[in-house]
């Protein structure tokens, strides 16, 4: 698996496998908002969240994971550094998933790693549409072939070079610096290994979903043992309950989202706006996995993980668990670390389920040289 261990390259497609990456933070651009988080190292093996912030992103400055206000971001990332308070101005950051091409291959086991820069090159012909000077290329060894002891399997990523280089120019006009550029799905999977250790034997031999639901979409991840079996993206998210809240209260889209958040509501808010949105949102998750089980060998998933902004409304994992008839739970990826004095337990719980991916990416400064 990528175990999100992977990143374009920043200058070039040559040197592919890069060194561990300096002192960092992960920086998350969704659409409605910039998260960061920054991690170190407590003791061997325990990590702490030494700060993390949350900016709001101007409407549409962001559409479809695609900068779309450049000024914009860049004044949004620097505000939200100036929050963190931190002087590190390195930065992992994500592409969204729908802006990378990737693919598994199977290759013969053994080669010398320019061999295999060669052969990685020769087969993302076929699979990515656009010419190969177009775009930046990785591609990481997952380990040995199922069905096939001569082989190995190697997932190969593409995007084109404009995708990555808008988030480098963000980050440059904030006077930071991007080091890494993930993938937003394979970071989330980086902290859901934090997680794993939640369920019985680890999750060991069982389909566990992460449904990520944001302000616009629902990523849908199945992991089985670590691998990634099954993906899929719906138009569906938490700014469906903004626009109820709009329609039904008369507020502006601000005003809806600042109410969405910090509460204030009128008292029928729960019963005709909020509720009617979660039973909508289980119903999503369903029809994903329905997708899951019609698409693929199997006819199960044991545990949902729900994260993403909408992953914080109470009781959410409630409905999705009533709706699907399996156990879901509110992803946490710090319950495990210690916490600096910067830090607040209360605030960080409600907003962990919205920093997965910015977690996953501040886990990038763990990554063996």
């Amino acid at each position: 698996m990528l175990k999100g261990k992977f990143s374009f390259n920043m200058d070039a497609v040559e040197g592919l496998f890069r060194p561990k990456a300096p002192p960092l933070v992960g920086a998350d651009i969704s659409s409605s908002s910039i998260k960061m988080v920054e991690l170190a190292e407590a003791n061997k093996g325990v990590y702490r969240v030494e700060r993390y912030a949350i900016e709001p992103l101007p409407r549409d400055s962001v559409v479809d994971g695609n900068i779309n206000n450049l000024d914009a971001v860049s004044e949004a990332l620097e505000r939200c550094h100036k929050r963190l308070g931190s002087n590190i101005k390195n930065l992992a950051m994500a592409l969204p998933s729908a802006a990378v091409i990737s693919k598994k291959i199977l290759v013969p086991a053994g080669q010398r790693e320019e061999d295999l820069e060669l052969q990685v090159e020769t087969e993302a012909n076929q699979y990515i549409p656009f010419s190969l000077d177009e775009v930046n290329l990785d591609f990481q060894v997952i380990g040995p072939a199922p069905n096939s002891a001569e082989d190995v399997e190697v997932m190969i990523a593409a995007s084109r070079k404009d995708k990555i280089e808008d988030r480098v120019a963000a980050a440059e006009a904030a006077g930071l610096k991007a080091v890494v550029m993930d993938v937003d799905i394979f970071a989330s999977q980086t902290a859901f290994e934090l997680i794993s250790s939640q369920f019985p034997d680890n999750g060991k031999d069982l389909n566990i979903a992460i449904v990520d639901a944001g302000a616009t979409m629902m990523d849908v991840n199945v992991l089985r043992n670590g691998q990634s079996v099954y993906m899929r993206q719906q138009p569906f998210g938490g700014n469906q309950l903004t626009a109820e809240i709009q329609s039904k209260f008369g507020l502006s889209a601000e005003e809806a989202e600042a109410a969405k958040r910090a509460g204030g509501l009128p008292e029928n808010y729960e019963t005709e706006v909020q509720q009617p949105f979660m039973d909508m949102f289980g119903l999503e998750v369903a029809r994903a996995l329905q997708f899951f089980f019609t698409s693929t060998q199997y006819n199960q998933v044991h545990h949902i993980v729900l994260s993403g902004g909408c992953a914080a409304i109470p009781g959410i994992d409630e409905v999705v668990a009533k709706r699907t008839q399996v156990n879901s739970t509110i992803a946490n990826p710090f319950a495990n670390m210690a916490l600096s004095s910067k830090v607040r337990p209360k605030n960080l719980t409600q907003d962990a389920p919205s920093l997965m991916v910015a977690c996953g990416l501040a886990m990038r400064r763990f990554d063996p040289s």
